[in-house]
């Protein structure tokens, strides 16, 4: 495998950058937690004097039901901003957005906003329908503005362009500072299958508080389009302030989740809080499908899981995990960098000058603080037998590993991944050695953990993924892991005696659902990662060399990578229910966490691509025998990780027609042009039409 450290020695081997048809293929890095020189004021709160494992991890309960229509599950859920205390007692609490119901059809519903949110719990064929609201509004009705630094130079939803300006990059005569009016939201499920194009949050349509607008575009560009498809197609009507998105659960039972999805935004929307699990459970490949090789009868999986009206003593044996990672000021705020400088020491000249270096973007983000389900190294009490864990990479752009070593005894599987059980389980142990697994953004892992011959204690779960950018490789050999003190840590498990006899059946004997098989691919497409620089200076006026954006695009006829924007047109167009073959060929430094909407898709095999004097050869060719997908790779995906140096192939069948988008997990990425637009099947009758970039050309640097 080519790791990020061989691509950097190569950087290094011939004195500068190595460029691939004129894109970097490498990248330097500056991850100092103060800050390099010049960087915005930090004040933050030493992570290290955070107090660990005195919280208890919370079990996010399950969402209320509203009421609705006969045969559909039905949600009223807001976003709202409201204090909760993240950091220990005895520690300010931090202002966050959050998910939660505003209606429901008990009384004794939990009404309660909370980041991450409630679990939605959907089942398979059962349509599941949401009233989404946008409820980043005051007590007098009038627009919250963002709790983090919103940066208008990138292409994004861009309110005060109005109508005509709405989802551009904006054009300025000088640098802007940050944009304060109000916060855009669309909610996205992340991984569900067969959406509507209209209920899937696409970037443009998202929408405003219902409160006043003066000089703000209310809604995005697609959102009166996809309003008038889901009163055409749903019956439902979509008002000020709110979308009613309906999912038709075409999923295998599986973990999902929900998160905010707006242009040029989801990087910083999704940090101030609103997030959420969504699982799919029944269906012939839910639970009741898993036999017991023993004696060929339904195997029993660890459970309960949180359910509507359970009693608040109820213990809990499966159980969704979200890790985060985060930054705090003393106060207790969130931490976010307000400047480029953060990163790389870069002051100027950003936009409008020099080239093309936006002044607040930052191309990665990584907090000195791990957040659990809501709370910084929290504790989970379980008892001596198994229990189903759920996880979920929810970093910015942190890939974590989990390392379950510490847990002295611990017999650790995994069952099930994205989209839903595995070929058979996995021993983490024994398959991916030292019990580690490689989690990227915004992967799942469900996971069969055994506590059963741990002794009665208290043991850390811990992470040996690096505190930068990842590029595979082994800890300690190719990155140094994160800081064991800090976000080397995730969570603390406290052993306890078993109360009961543990009925549950052992992992090893577990029959997963078979997989579907999908047809042979008709088309098959080569796409590229892109890495763009630009030119800056330092403090002292050095000249600093950056990322200016992140791109996608695909790889041309000759072999070259040919960048592609946002709003140039479709280039991925497939038929409805054609089964393609993506090439996703990785010219940057770095590992990507690659996303496709409203399906899911199989890794087929990853292979490295041809170098020549230290440099990428053009054209890109792959080379040597490809690889195929790890153990906890072999079942369905939303999301697959593509090295630096390789390309990686997916096979996805395409089923539903519509406009969706393609894009990077890594969310400082997405959120600057490493994500595109694709439309299944021909174009929509008065669909809008891409914005055109605006002109960007500007005058070189002085020397």
């Amino acid at each position: 495998m080519l790791t990020r450290r061989d691509f950097v020695k190569w950087c290094a081997a011939v004195g500068a950058w190595v460029y691939v048809g004129g894109l970097a293929g490498c990248a330097q890095r500056l991850y100092d937690p103060e800050g390099p020189p010049g960087a915005s004021a930090f004040t933050p709160l030493d992570p290290a004097t955070i107090a660990k494992f005195g919280t208890p991890m919370l079990v996010p309960p399950a969402m209320p039901r509203a009421e609705g229509p006969d045969g559909i599950d039905y949600y009223e859920i807001s976003m709202r901003q409201f204090e909760q205390q993240i950091l220990p007692d005895g520690l300010p609490k931090t202002t966050v957005w959050g998910y939660g119901p505003v209606a429901a059809a008990s009384a004794d519903a939990l009404m309660i906003h909370n980041a991450p949110s409630l679990t939605i719990e959907a089942t398979h064929g059962v349509p599941t329908r949401v009233k989404w609201i946008n409820d980043l509004c005051d007590e007098n009705g009038a627009h919250l503005p963002h709790l983090l630094p919103v940066d208008p130079t990138l292409h994004w939803a861009n309110p005060q362009g109005k109508e005509a300006g709405r989802d551009t990059r904006p054009v300025f005569t000088e640098t802007p500072g940050p944009y304060t009016g109000p916060v855009p939201i669309v909610t996205h499920v992340h991984g569900a299958v067969g959406v509507g194009d209209e209920s899937d949050g696409y970037p443009e349509a998202w929408y405003l508080c219902d409160g006043p607008v003066v000089g703000y575009a209310r809604n995005g560009t697609w959102y009166d389009f996809f309003a008038a498809k889901a009163k055409n197609e749903l019956g439902v009507e979509w008002g000020d302030g709110f979308a009613i998105f309906q999912y038709p659960n075409d999923n295998r039972a599986c973990t999902l989740w929900y998160h905010d999805h707006t242009l040029g935004m989801t990087r910083l929307n999704v940090y101030a809080g609103p997030a959420g699990f969504y699982l799919v459970r029944g269906g012939d490949a839910g639970d009741s499908a898993v036999t017991d090789s023993r004696t060929g009868s339904p195997a029993i999986l660890p459970g309960p899981a949180p359910a509507e009206g359970d009693a608040p003593d109820t213990r809990y044996c499966e159980i969704p995990i979200a890790i985060q990672d985060r930054a705090f000021n003393e106060d207790g705020s969130l931490f976010y960098p307000s400047d480029r400088a953060y990163f790389d020491g870069i002051v100027g000249p950003f936009i409008p000058e020099g080239d093309g270096i936006s002044p607040i973007w930052n191309p990665e983000f990584f907090g000195n603080t791990i957040m659990v389900n809501g709370a910084t190294w929290p504790y989970l009490e379980v008892e001596r037998r198994r229990y189903r864990l759920r996880f979920l990479n929810g970093c910015q752009s942190r890939f974590l590993i989990l390392d379950f070593g510490a847990i002295d005894g611990a017999r650790v599987w995994m069952i099930g991944s994205e989209g839903g059980f595995l070929r058979e389980p996995v021993n983490i142990s024994s398959a991916t050695g030292a019990g580690r697994l490689v989690l990227g953004l915004a992967e799942r892992a469900d996971m069969i953990v055994d506590f059963t011959d741990v002794p009665e204690g208290e043991y850390v779960l811990g992470n040996v993924g690096p505190d930068e950018p990842y590029g595979g490789g082994e800890p300690g050999d190719d990155f140094e892991p994160s800081d064991p003190e800090t976000t080397g840590v995730i969570m603390q498990f406290r052993v306890v005696a078993a109360t009961g006899t543990d009925d549950t059946t052992p992992p090893e004997y577990l029959v997963l659902p078979a997989l579907e098989v999908l047809p042979t691919e008709s088309v098959t497409r080569k796409l590229a990662l892109i890495e763009v620089m630009g030119m800056g200076r330092g403090e002292a006026g050095e000249e600093i060399e950056g990322p200016a954006e992140a791109v996608l695009g695909i790889v041309n006829d000759d072999g070259e990578p040919e960048p592609l924007e946002w709003a140039d047109e479709v280039t991925e167009n497939p038929a409805v229910g054609a089964t393609e073959l993506w090439e996703i060929y990785n010219t940057t430094a770095d590992a990507h966490p690659m996303h496709v909407h409203e399906t899911v898709f199989e890794l087929v095999n990853r292979q490295p691509l041809a170098m020549e004097e230290d440099e990428l050869a053009e054209p890109l060719t792959p080379v040597g025998e490809p690889t195929g997908p790890l153990p906890h790779e072999a079942g369905f995906k939303d999301t697959v990780i593509a090295y630096p140096g390789q390309v990686t192939r997916i096979r996805a069948r395409f089923g539903r027609a519509g406009q969706f988008v393609w894009h990077c997990h890594i969310v400082e990425h997405e959120d600057n042009e490493m994500m595109r637009p694709f439309r299944i099947g021909p174009e929509q009758a008065g669909q809008p039409a891409p914005k055109p970039m605006a002109d960007r050309e500007t005058e070189s640097m002085d020397d």
